[in-house]
């Protein structure tokens, strides 16, 4: 069984980046954090499912990295003497997603995973070669769908969408086929003894075949979660891989902390699923909230911060060390938490919403959704940031797009970079003190009606895709009580918490909690989840990267 002899061809011009020719000064620094060995024409370096990858150098001969599928594999590269293999899954742990095999008799230096995270932290020329090639090369897998999972779906399926955003936001690359699109679909559900009733389907591997998984299920198939030992008490837990946990995690593990990442969904929270941000700090020509995302947990990874995907159910507080129990009745013990859970978009108060949701109607815009609804009218329901971009992103893929908004104007809830861009753009509509009034089809959403709540007139549109970006609901419910919140569910922190509420919740402590700390000593929550946060990415990040300081303190008391 032999690859073709040409490598696949790249999607963008930088070869000399994604794959650099390291010098000899280099090598020999690499070589001192690894082994030198021998390896012969045949030899099988990495296997596909493969935990805790090996990272190698080429000295001499050649090493190929192709993609099993059945009795056939297509070569993705060839290394050559003076590269190196790898990509974010050598960072995160994360299992090999393709098979190394050594192409040409030579000399190989190899480093274990945690050998590779040492050189990264501690040398800085070849910390920037390795990590711009392992991001540009997970870039390219992403663009070319070259994975170790394939999902077999229809474009109108809510399920399909749900598992297309889980995969895409925690950067997994995958083939996607649909089922009213490919005409070899058939060949394919054939071959894994799969009907079309049964999709969507996820194959891992090429091998195991999921039906409809659960995010739960992919991530274990996938090997998403690193193994985590129940009885270890680290120094920090992380609850929530937003901007603020991120900023957490990227910070605590870079000033030596033990940190353990824990995460429901995707890195990048609400923001994750923004379709540009251009008034962050550093990007003047924007950046997708899901290539942020992507971003910042690859540095987590690079500082030994591992992120673990599950659910958290309740925070225990009467012992210490505290601990977050999950799910699946599993707990992580930690000496200090940061509560970054953020809070999710309301939902509209409408009894048949949940038929909808994945199909019609929508909490985020990114490029999935775009390519949905290309080419027809669209709903954007908000006045805030997130509503504006998601309008703007749209209307350059769509006929039009209708913004609604409750209150008579954008001017207190909008950035003006935005609102410019709205009022410029020929085809988005503005529609002031105007609600979604109803929404009907049958599988799919078919029109919807909405209401001026000032005149009280309705109108009704065969429109069949709303995105839903209003207001802000803390992800709160899990923590037991075991902190103060406001009367709306968020999370006082510092000087918000008045003498009276530390009293009743028993503050053990001589000294008033710290700036971002709860009412639970050694608790700190961060983000949109705290009381008086901004709602802005920036702040978010300043608040997750603060929120280690505090920590240190605590942990020294």
């Amino acid at each position: 069984m032999l690859p073709s002899t040409t490598p696949l061809q790249l999607t963008t011009s930088r070869a000399d980046q994604i794959f650099p020719t390291l010098t000899a000064a280099q090598i020999h620094r690499i070589a001192d954090h690894g082994q030198t060995r021998t390896v012969r024409a045949g030899d099988i370096l990495v296997q596909p499912g493969d935990a805790a990858i090996p990272f190698f150098v080429v000295v001499s001969g050649e090493i190929e990295a192709v993609r099993p599928a059945g009795a056939t594999e297509t070569l993705i590269t060839i290394v050559r003497p003076g590269q190196f293999s790898g990509e974010v899954n050598t960072l995160s742990g994360r299992r090999a997603m393709a098979r190394l095999r050594v192409r040409a008799d030579g000399e190989v230096i190899q480093l274990p995973r945690e050998n590779v995270l040492a050189l990264v932290q501690t040398d800085a020329e070849l910390s920037e070669i390795l990590m711009k090639a392992f991001l540009l090369r997970r870039a390219e897998l992403i663009a070319q769908g070259i994975g170790d999972a394939t999902l077999v779906g229809s474009s109108q399926s809510a399920d399909t969408l749900r598992i297309k955003e889980f995969l895409t936001r925690n950067g997994q690359p995958f083939t996607y086929i649909d089922l009213e699109r490919d005409a070899d679909v058939q060949g394919l559900l054939d071959h894994f003894h799969v009907s079309a009733a049964d999709t969507p389907v996820v194959i891992c591997r090429g091998e195991t075949v999921l039906h409809n998984p659960t995010n739960s299920q992919i991530s274990s198939c996938l090997g998403f979660n690193p193994p985590i030992d129940q009885s270890r008490v680290h120094d920090l837990l992380i609850v929530g891989a937003g901007p603020s946990g991120l900023a957490a995690a990227v910070y605590g593990a870079s000033e030596g902390l033990d940190v353990l990442l824990l995460e429901t969904y995707s890195p990048g929270g609400q923001a994750g699923s923004s379709s540009r941000i251009e008034n962050y700090l550093g990007f003047p020509s924007g950046i997708s909230g899901n290539e942020l995302a992507g971003r910042a947990y690859t540095q987590t990874q690079k500082f030994g911060a591992p992120m673990m995907l599950a659910k958290a159910t309740r925070l225990a507080c009467d012992r210490k060390p505290y601990f977050v129990e999950l799910e699946n009745g599993s707990r992580l013990s930690a000496r200090a938490i940061v509560i970054a859970t953020g809070a999710r978009y309301y939902k509209l108060p409408l009894n048949n919403l949940a038929q909808f949701e994945g199909a019609g109607a929508y909490y985020g815009a990114t490029f999935i959704e775009a390519q949905i609804c290309k080419g027809e009218e669209v709903i954007v329901v908000g006045g805030g940031n997130s509503a504006g971009q998601a309008a703007v992103f749209l209307a350059e893929s769509t006929k039009h797009v209708y913004l609604l908004v409750r209150s008579g104007g954008l001017a207190e809830t909008m950035s003006r970079y935005l609102i410019r861009r709205i009022e410029q753009s020929p085809n988005i509509t503005l529609l002031t003190n105007t609600e979604i009034a109803g929404l009907d089809g049958d599988k799919h959403l078919e029109r919807v009606t909405w209401r001026n709540n000032q005149t009280g007139g309705t109108e009704t549109r065969e429109i069949a895709h709303v995105f839903i970006m209003t207001g802000a609901v803390p992800n709160t419910a899990w923590l037991d009580n075991c902190v103060v919140l406001d009367n709306k569910g968020f999370i006082k922190t510092g000087p918000d918490l008045s003498p009276e509420e530390l009293a009743t919740a028993h503050w053990p402590l001589t000294r008033r909690p710290y700036l971002l700390e709860t009412s639970l000593p050694g608790v700190f929550a961060a983000g949109d989840v705290r009381a008086g946060n901004l709602k802005r990415v920036a702040s978010a990040v300043g608040e997750g990267s603060i929120s280690i300081s505090f920590v240190h303190q605590f942990l020294r008391e």
